[in-house]
């Protein structure tokens, strides 16, 4: 093409093409925590699971402390304020998401968890005054559909089943949260913030039974793995992109979640593939691409900030 033709396609708008890297980045945030079930799974066998959450977000915070301090001091007191309630709602989420693991079976548990999805239209629309559309609404119970054809064997509901829905509801307000107050500029220094709380959180929670750290080379690998990139990146990831997409949006678009821990459970943990497999993250994926294609409203589709 000579340096005078006119393009095929025209370029995206900014604001489309920044749109675009935040759902990619989110996929991308997706996709490492999905990388990170069938090892988790394993190392759990040795490590008590508050234990190994003490020890990887305290890695995390740990090296992006050393990293970037800066980034910490460059923000407001007021964003450091909510950094801190976003690292509460995080850290608290996890503890009773894991407790609620020794009372229910791990897919009943990651169903539950799963209903962010619909906690967190239900949680924007008032907190952050958006309206939802009725396609939204659709690719919302389908996204949550899809979770329970790729997850459910049964469902019933008791004390496990009721502290992991808390858990759901806590997570859809982080996300919530995030979408009212992420700043791409400040991405970084609240991400640290937050890991800081929640590894300040997991510890205490473990602390009365005192710490248990892995034992192998593998163990420890594992770990760094998933505190560096399923943590400290994914959530850098998140905080960037949450601050160009609608709460409701991020939140379909990470219910791909589950769908990519079962495709790396087939591709590297050597399960095998099964039609509830394809069915629900097809359901899953369908959700995804309702949201992301269907045309949105003028006011759906602005990202509620509240003004620090």
């Amino acid at each position: 093409m000579s340096a005078t033709s006119t393009p095929l396609t025209p370029p995206l708008p900014t604001d489309r093409r920044t749109g675009l890297l935040a759902t990619l980045a989110l996929l991308a945030m997706t996709a490492c925590w999905g990388s990170t079930f069938f090892l988790i799974k394993d190392l759990l066998d040795r490590v008590p699971t508050l234990d190994f959450l003490a020890v990887r977000f305290a890695i995390a915070a740990a090296v992006m402390l050393a990293i970037a301090p800066r980034t910490v001091q460059r923000l407001s007191p007021e964003l450091r304020r909510r950094a801190v309630v976003l690292g509460l709602l995080y850290g608290v989420a996890q503890i009773l998401q894991t407790a609620g693991l020794a009372h229910t079976p791990a897919s009943v548990s990651g169903f539950i968890t799963g209903m962010y999805v619909i906690c967190t239209p239900l949680l924007a629309a008032p907190l952050l005054r958006t309206r939802i559309t009725p396609m939204t609404w659709v690719a919302v119970l389908l996204a949550t559909a899809g979770l329970g054809v790729l997850t459910l064997d049964g469902l019933s509901i008791g004390y496990g089943e009721s502290i992991t829905l808390v858990a759901a509801v806590l997570y859809a307000l982080h996300i919530v949260g995030l979408g009212a107050w992420a700043s791409a500029r400040d991405a970084l220094g609240m991400t640290i913030v937050q890991i800081t709380v929640i590894a300040v959180v997991c510890l205490v929670a473990t602390a009365p039974d005192g710490l248990v750290l892995p034992n192998t080379g593998a163990d420890w690998l594992s770990v760094v793995y998933m505190a560096l990139f399923a943590g400290a990146l994914a959530l850098v990831g998140q905080t960037w992109a949450q601050a160009h997409l609608t709460p409701t949006r991020a939140a379909i678009i990470m219910s791909m979640e589950p769908v990519f821990a079962a495709f790396f459970a087939v591709l590297l943990g050597g399960e095998s593939l099964t039609a509830r497999m394809l069915t629900g993250g097809a359901m899953v994926l369908v959700a995804m691409l309702v949201v992301e294609l269907v045309p949105r409203r003028k006011i759906e589709a602005e990202v509620q900030h509240i003004a620090v």
